[in-house]
């Protein structure tokens, strides 16, 4: 009798565990919806998706072989949240058509330098790499200009003597150096313009190009960092002695976000052209910020990516914070993350695109 007692309520309190993971899982996928601004913390539980998708798959392959109608929960929970799976892996077969338009989006780090004159081999380095890969559109985050330096003078250097057209609007700097975000492009450029700025590396600007009878509206984004050093990630001391400035900073950092991206999807939805919105967006696909999108535009990685895509060079190494997306008119053939070009703590993303005209 004591044995039948203990069964029952053994099942009684793993079926009430059960549900509340169940519970708590659907309460995580749907938090991708919810606003930072509405509530500030929701916005770090996406973060949980990956564990808590992970622990469902778990379940179910346990109820199996229990057989018990318990599995009922957790397949439930894969059920709602298989739309996370496309956004975290992919195996697309990329297309090689003749024509289309290529873009590179690359978080430049400075090219390895701030205002100092260290890491000369590296910032050549980068800046060569710049230069030569064969993107129609190239835009950059992070962008560091010296004037008074040839070798480090990355505005000539990059738009190869005039190749390539540019817009360049520094957010902070002086008559001799300056930072920022810049677009360099093949095709001319009819009309420019900024979108939002915090006066640092932040901020947003786009142009609109001419290629044959088209135009097209191309947006370069850097969306509020986190001001939090990698290393102190990476150290468990750090994390520990600093985890309420790391969640204060992280919390922070997300709300700017989300405001920034509302405002951002307004100016796109005001674009006479179709667009391409590239960037470092300092969010993963488990986010408002990047479902906010999404819900407007396809994303180039889920289009024709392969494997998890993850584009951050330093201790977080699982993180896919830089992203394409572009107007649904818009067909994507190729998208790589170039994880042999490690000159900055973000590896460099492009893709390849067609449309038939009119667009």
């Amino acid at each position: 009798m004591f044995v039948i007692e203990r069964d029952i309520y053994l099942v009684k309190r793993m079926r009430a565990v059960v549900v509340l993971f169940f519970l708590m899982s659907l309460f995580l996928f749907f938090s991708v919806y919810i606003s930072p601004e509405v509530l500030s913390y929701t916005g770090l539980l996406p973060l949980l998706i990956p564990v808590f998708m992970i622990f469902n798959l778990f379940l179910v392959v346990l109820f199996l072989f229990g057989k018990t109608r318990l599995i009922l929960y957790p397949l439930i929970v894969l059920v709602i949240g298989w739309k996370f799976f496309p956004i975290t892996f992919q195996w697309n077969q990329p297309s090689s058509p003749e024509g289309g338009l290529v873009l590179l989006s690359f978080n430049a780090m400075h090219f390895n330098q701030s205002w100092s004159t260290k890491s000369k081999e590296a910032i050549s380095n980068s800046i060569e790499w710049a230069r030569k890969y064969p993107a129609d559109i190239k835009c950059f985050q992070e962008f560091h200009q010296d004037f008074s330096t040839p070798s480090r003078n990355a505005l000539k250097l990059i738009s190869n003597e005039g190749e390539y057209h540019y817009k360049y609007h520094p957010f902070g700097g002086n008559k001799k150096r300056s930072q920022g975000l810049a677009i360099f492009s093949k095709y001319p450029i009819v009309n420019d313009g900024t979108v939002f700025d915090n006066q640092t590396n932040n901020g947003t600007i786009f142009v609109d190009v001419k290629v044959a009878k088209d135009t097209i509206r191309v947006y370069n984004t850097h969306l509020e960092s986190m001001n939090i050093p990698a290393q102190q990630l990476g150290e468990l001391e750090g994390i520990k002695k600093n985890y309420r400035q790391t969640i204060r900073k992280l919390k922070n950092g997300i709300v700017m976000r989300a405001r920034q991206i509302e405002m951002l999807m307004e100016h796109i939805a005001q674009s006479p052209y179709p667009v391409i919105l590239a960037g470092d967006f300092n969010d993963v696909p488990y986010s408002y910020t990047y479902f906010t999108v999404r819900s407007t535009l396809q994303n180039a990685f889920e289009a024709a990516g392969r494997g998890f895509g993850f584009t951050y060079n330093k201790v977080l190494f699982f993180l896919r914070i830089d992203h394409i997306f572009t107007d649904k008119k818009f067909t994507i053939h190729q998208f790589k993350t170039h994880r042999e070009v490690d000159y900055s703590d973000h590896y460099p993303i492009s893709t390849k695109i067609s449309w038939k005209p009119p667009i």
